[in-house]
Formats: structure tokens, C-alpha cells, sequence
């Protein structure tokens, strides 16, 4: 069982006026909201049920109607939800932002929502062999902790561990204080996922010329593999992804698709590393650091064309297995 451990919320995702939207009063047109279920480590869970993977989520999730959605959700796609704790403050939402070109932005209503109040569960099933985290739940207080106290433990256990970050800049409150909290996560972490602006915003390149950042990203990507993880995943968008190990790297092509937009595209691709690293009996760090680039390149490929069925969807809809077949 691979366990999926973070924030479930839902997305409102601005639809056209034809789509049921209507402009007030006085003229200035509002968008219309068409409310999706999300969260980066939700959209991971379902699309890891999707694939076929055995898969469960561990989270906070409200009593709300949002709630009983979310979990409608994780059902349909096969997700055992008997980690989930319930609560009765509402759902965490996130205002999404969608650019001419398929990109997404977030804005978050977080304050006292029931996602952000999870706590330490006991031990985790025996068959949970693997363990994902990532998003706003390593951020917002009073979650972060038993979020990072959960991971610092299911890893001593043995458990494989996997981290996407995914970062919210918005709702990061001291940069330097969490680019130091993440780096005290990595001897934790057997593989790390991030994007390629994750990285130089947590390699603190953000603001650098093109070369210079991607110098910066090449550097901190060496320092990470250093303090602990097997290997280190970076997503490049349409251009593809690149596995770093300390063996070397390993790049595939992106797959052309006329994107609708990005959203859930990189919580799709880590289900599709972990699912297909277990197809490789992979889930443990000593057999991922064992991958030739062969293996890496049919993992990272499939990956890739999972993502690519995701952007071409609305909204996060991660694909099944039957499509990838």
C-alpha cells in the first residue's frame, strides 16, 4: 500500500459566463467558480487509485459538503480512506488563476480549516510500504509539525518516503526559516520530486538570470542528493523530466498535447513515479539508487504521458490505466 498523507480542499476554478456565469448589476462581469476537488497529495491519492496502485490517504478532512465530496472522491477511485480523520471546521479552498497558456495560480482561504489541524496518526499498517507528502499541509501550522513528525518516523520504520514540495510562496510567511526546514527533511526522504521552479525558488534563485539560476538549480540539486535522497525527479513542463542520481542523469521528452490547463499535472506524475517504481520493485532507497538509465527512462516516460493526459483535461483528472495502456 502506498499512503498519500496532506491536504485535501477544493479548487474554484473560473469557468466562461456561458457556463453559467453572470455578470452583476452595474455591468463588470465576474468570473463564474466551478468548485473541483484537489489539494496536491489528494489529486496524488486518486491517481494513484486510478492506476491501479493500492493506495490510501491520510489527512484531516471537514464534515462539510466539500468533505463528503472529497471523500466521495477517494472512494471512486479506489482509496482507502480509514486514515482520514474528520473535522468539523470547513474546507480548506483555493482560488485558481488559469494563464492563456494552460498555467495555474492559487490563492488560499486557510484559516481555520479542518485540513490544517491534522495530527499524528499511530503507526502506520504493515502493508504500508511507501509514503508521500508534500504542498501547503508542510507548511500551515499546526499540520506542518505532525506532517513532518509522521515522515521522520514512517522513515526510521523503513518506510519509503517521497516528497514533492510543490510550493505555495504565497503562503510562506519566513523563506529562509522553511528552505531550512526542508533541508532538515531530506536525510528523511528517499526520493524527492519538485518542479524546475520549485527548485529555484528553494535553491533561492528565483530572481536570477535564466543561466545563473539554472547553475544554482544544478548546484542545490547536488548539495539535496548529498543529505539523503536516491534520486531527485525534476519536472520541466513540456520539456520533460530529468531523474538525478549520484550515478549521473537521465532526461525524457515532454509529450505534446493541447493543454487545457496544469492543474494536477504534477501531483499525476507522483503517482506515476511511485506506481511505476513499483512496478520495478523499487520502493525501497537502496533498489532506487539500483535503476539503470533504461528503467529510469521508462519511468520517467510513463510519467510523463500520464501527465500529459492530466493537462489535457480540466481541472485535476488524472488519467486511469486503461488510458495508458
Amino acid at each position: 500500500m502506498i499512503v498519500v498523507a496532506g491536504e485535501a480542499l477544493i479548487d474554484l476554478v473560473p469557468a466562461s459566463t456561458a457556463d453559467g456565469g453572470r455578470a452583476p448589476a452595474d455591468g463588470a462581469a465576474l468570473p463564474a467558480l466551478s468548485p473541483q476537488r484537489g489539494g496536491g497529495p489528494y489529486n496524488t491519492a486518486v491517481a494513484l487509485g486510478r492506476l491501479g496502485s493500492p493506495a490510501a490517504f491520510c489527512s484531516r478532512v471537514s464534515t462539510d459538503a466539500f468533505g463528503a465530496s472529497l471523500l466521495d472522491g477517494l472512494r471512486a477511485a479506489g482509496v482507502d480512506t480509514s486514515l482520514v480523520q474528520r473535522g468539523a471546521e470547513p474546507t480548506t479552498l483555493a482560488l485558481a488563476d488559469i494563464s492563456p497558456d494552460g498555467s495555474a495560480g492559487y490563492g488560499f482561504y486557510v484559516e481555520g480549516t479542518a485540513d490544517r489541524l491534522f495530527t499524528l496518526p499511530p503507526a502506520l499498517p504493515d502493508e504500508a510500504r511507501a509514503l508521500s507528502l508534500g504542498t501547503c499541509s508542510l507548511v500551515l501550522e499546526p499540520g506542518a509539525s505532525a506532517y513532518e513528525a509522521l515522515l521522520r518516523r514512517e522513515a526510521a520504520r523503513g518506510v519509503f518516503t517521497a516528497l514533492d514540495p510543490n510550493i505555495r510562496a504565497g503562503l510562506i510567511a519566513d523563506p529562509d526559516a522553511y528552505r531550512a526546514r526542508f533541508r532538515s527533511w531530506l536525510p528523511h526522504t528517499a526520493l524527492l520530486k519538485l518542479s524546475e521552479e520549485d527548485a529555484r525558488w528553494l535553491a533561492g534563485a528565483e530572481d536570477l538570470p535564466e543561466a545563473a539560476a539554472a547553475d544554482a538549480v544544478a548546484g542545490a540539486i547536488k548539495e539535496w542528493l548529498a543529505a539523503g535522497p536516491a534520486a531527485v525527479v525534476l519536472t520541466r513542463g513540456g520539456a520533460g523530466l530529468t531523474a538525478a542520481t549520484p550515478a549521473g542523469e537521465v532526461t525524457v521528452p515532454g509529450v505534446r498535447v493541447d493543454v487545457v490547463d496544469t492543474i494536477g499535472a504534477g501531483d499525476t506524475v507522483n503517482a506515476a513515479l511511485l506506481h511505476r517504481l513499483d512496478a520495478h520493485h523499487a520502493l525501497s532507497p537502496a533498489a532506487l539508487g539500483r535503476l539503470d538509465a533504461d528503467a529510469w527512462r521508462d519511468i520517467l516516460g510513463f510519467a510523463a504521458r500520464a501527465a500529459a493526459l492530466t493537462c489535457s483535461r480540466a481541472g485535476a483528472e488524472p488519467p486511469y490505466a486503461s488510458d495508458l495502456a
